[in-house]
């Protein structure tokens, strides 16, 4: 792997990493819309199937998130510090625990994928195309998690153009072997699942070899090391409670939605798609924040943390003051967009609108976020996410048996994103976090 580049103004170092994971991280939602649209033309049951079978895999998949975070952190701050072996090692440890935890994340899939299906699908015609959804896609699980430790891996070194151009390139890919596999072949939703599963593995061999080409580089052996994947695995930990509380409290939200009748369940789904995509642009700079923490703490440089982490910060909010304003004016033209009934399009409006005045914060907050997690702040993130669901579950609990509606539930949403805020930014004063060298915070 290539030494660290010379230090340049922190503006374009944060550009540098945030516009490509931003394309990177829009490209897939985009062609995930086309394949929606590709089933959806198939039938109803078979598009319920595909949501069914969606919310399992991005479940499943999505708590693995810390395979891409860890590694990343792990990554940038050897390599920031200039052990570009033991950043080579980390990497392996990364991938190898990806393929393991992918393999056992597969076969409880296969295992469980009709009970499972069975118990979330709203019919025996909609659970059926689910299961087949499920066991089929099974067999990219491995492939999925590959795909996230190999693009932290890469982050880690600062080559965001790699997991950019695969990722473009395989949603193209999947996009196609859908249309041919579906309709060309007739195979309806299991030739949806195969075609994810090769676009899967071919994008996973991609990023995997690129890997590899870096650690060729360095003289890393692409073996599994025990110690490495101890490692990987032990870094992972913190993170993974991290992304479960946060699971749960959407968990929650949705729950109590439900509880208000079909209309608001429908437009909390909207609200929530909406926040989903504002997130893209605010994750992007997420991604710097790891990135760019770990190099410079790894490179021993205290002042550059500082500088980088608070001109991320003023950024978060700027962003986050943009995407609110532009979702607060576009929130009386939504329900025309998603919805022809009246009544959910009554409880919409407000949602969005509560949704939108949080999104400053919301920006700051995944800002101190990314740079917790590229300062290997695991532990903290982890006990933090747990207070934070411990403050948030009361108050969307309370909306639910107050029965006050969608907009104080997305008010709820808001003491959430502020209780977040609150953990991240006391440990930013602190600056217990500021750990230089290779070794983490935590």
């Amino acid at each position: 792997m290539s030494r660290p580049a010379p230090r340049a103004g922190t503006s374009r170092q944060i550009l540098a990493v945030a516009v490509p994971a931003f394309a990177a991280l829009v490209a897939e939602p985009v062609m995930l819309l086309a394949d929606t649209a590709m089933i959806g033309h198939l039938g109803t049951p078979e598009l319920a199937g595909l949501a069914v079978a969606s919310v399992v895999l991005t479940t499943a998949i999505g708590l693995c998130v810390f395979l891409a975070y860890g590694t990343t952190s792990a990554v940038a701050r050897s390599h920031g510090a200039g052990r570009e072996a033991e950043a080579g090692a980390q990497a392996v440890g990364g991938l190898w625990l990806a393929a393991s935890l992918g393999v056992v994340l597969a076969v409880l899939t296969v295992a469980t994928a009709g009970p499972v299906a069975t118990a979330l699908a709203s019919s025996p015609d909609v659970a059926g195309h689910a299961a087949t959804y499920l066991r089929i896609s099974a067999a990219g699980v491995p492939a999925a998690l590959l795909m996230l430790a190999a693009t932290g891996a890469l982050r880690g070194v600062l080559d965001l153009r790699t997991p950019l151009v695969v990722t473009v390139s395989s949603c193209g890919a999947n996009v196609a072997l859908n249309a041919v596999l579906i309709y060309g072949l007739g195979w309806g939703v299991a030739g949806a699942a195969l075609g994810t599963v090769v676009a899967q593995w071919g994008a996973a061999a991609w990023l995997t070899a690129a890997v590899l080409r870096q650690l060729r580089t360095g003289e890393v052996s692409g073996r599994p090391r025990l110690d490495a994947l101890l490692q990987a695995a032990r870094a992972g930990v913190p993170l993974l409670v991290r992304t479960g509380t946060l699971r749960i409290a959407v968990l929650l939200a949705t729950a109590v939605a439900a509880t208000f009748g079909d209309a608001s369940l429908a437009a909390h789904q909207v609200t929530a798609t909406l926040v989903t995509l504002c997130a893209f642009a605010l994750d992007a700079l997420a991604i710097a924040g790891q990135t760019l923490t770990g190099r410079s703490l790894g490179a021993g440089d205290a002042d550059l943390t500082r500088a980088l982490t608070g001109q991320m910060v003023r950024w978060g909010w700027g962003v986050g003051a943009v995407i609110g304003t532009v979702l607060a004016l576009a929130s009386p033209w939504v329900p025309g967009a998603f919805t022809s009934d009246s009544d959910v399009a009554a409880v919409l409006v407000p949602a969005v609108l509560a949704a939108a005045l949080v999104q400053p914060l919301s920006g700051a907050v995944f800002v101190l976020d990314g740079v917790l997690i590229g300062a290997g702040d695991g532990r903290y993130l982890a006990a933090a996410g747990i207070v934070v669901l411990i403050v948030y579950a009361p108050l969307v609990l309370l909306v639910g048996v107050a029965d006050a509606g969608l907009t104080w539930l997305w008010i709820a949403y808001a003491g959430f994103i502020g209780a977040r805020w609150v953990t991240l930014e006391h440990r930013r004063r602190s600056e217990r976090w500021i750990v230089l060298g290779p070794a983490a915070a935590s």
